[in-house]
């Protein structure tokens, strides 16, 4: 993913990556991205905290972060009446720069950018903590992080069924066709029955309490959660976190910002030494311990954003010149 510093970029009008520049990186190539950034030595304990800034409408985020040839500043807004107006909970841009001259080289579409790196943290993740092949994913939600994470799973894990679990049955019906028809693999509405057979279970809600309980999973399945960055919200049952093996980005990140890890912590369910970097996951240096649950609890660092904006900007380089970078 090393590809040099980008050209003359000091002279030049900021190119806008739009969506469909965004698009042209595949899930498998922005998880290969996030998985060489840990592998070839990347502090993730280095990178800033997240600013959170409360406005009348939610929140504002900013998340400035840098990765070897590149620095980045994510500008993210969280709107949670926005759903109902027929916007986006999460909007916002990447601003993308040279490392070494600080010189802004690309503006980057922010909705569509997470709704790539995301998904692409928990698969390399995933990945890493062995799933049987192909598994059978139970999803909770019916949105974009939904989608994305079901077609980063099969793209790259694969997949053998899907359940849809949606508050909206509506939602989880047009998720459901969406998968049938774009995927090509069995899919369906289901229920918590569901989890007994799950192999990985996927949780992109806005929920803000569990979703399940830790006794209606089966025992030694994979649990991505996905849905906030705030210490006050959980999807995550801490009777789960007790008995599994956590997963974080960054241990100090999660007892900040990752309410599923704190509010477990608070009821003297999870031991912070217990927390486990994925870093560590993905170097070999803590072994995975398949006898049980495994918990990939994600708040989403700047550092991702970067990684992953770095292999946008380069695929859209290289088709500018004509050089293949993709993959």
């Amino acid at each position: 993913m090393n590809g040099g510093r980008p050209p003359g970029p000091a002279a030049q009008a900021v190119p806008y990556l739009t969506a469909d520049d965004v698009a042209a990186v595949t899930f498998p190539a922005a998880v290969d991205a996030v998985y060489h950034a840990l592998m070839g030595g990347l502090d993730v304990a280095a990178a800033p905290a997240r600013t959170n800034v409360p406005v009348r409408a939610g929140h504002l985020l900013l998340m400035p972060g840098e990765v070897d040839d590149f620095v980045g500043v994510k500008g993210a807004s969280v709107a949670p009446d926005n759903p109902a107006r027929g916007k986006p909970r999460i909007q916002g841009s990447v601003l993308l720069m040279d490392a070494a001259s600080l010189a802004p080289v690309a503006l980057i579409n922010g909705i569509a950018l997470t709704a790539l790196r995301t998904p692409a943290v928990s698969v390399a993740a995933v990945q890493q903590l062995r799933p049987v092949r192909p598994a059978r994913v139970v999803v909770f939600g019916a949105g974009p992080q939904a989608a994305g994470h079901v077609t980063s799973l099969h793209q790259v894990v694969g997949i053998s069924e899907v359940t849809v679990i949606a508050r909206n049955p509506d939602h989880a019906a047009q998720l459901v066709a969406k998968v049938a028809a774009d995927l090509q693999i069995p899919s369906r509405v289901g229920n918590l029955a569901d989890l007994e057979h799950a192999d990985v279970v996927v949780c992109a809600t806005t929920a803000r309490t569990p979703l399940f309980a830790a006794a209606d999973l089966r025992a030694g399945a994979i649990v991505v959660a996905v849905g906030s960055h705030e210490p006050d919200v959980a999807e995550l049952d801490p009777e789960l976190l007790a008995g599994a093996q956590v997963v974080v980005e960054d241990p100090a990140t999660a007892l900040r910002e990752a309410g599923d890890v704190v509010l477990a912590r608070s009821r003297s369910k999870l031991d912070a030494a217990d927390l486990v970097p994925l870093a560590s996951i993905v170097r070999g240096e803590v072994a995975v311990d398949a006898a049980r649950a495994r918990v990939f609890k994600s708040v989403g660092m700047a550092w991702e954003d970067v990684v992953v904006a770095a292999e946008v900007y380069r695929s859209w380089a290289g088709r500018r010149t004509g050089v293949a970078t993709d993959g």
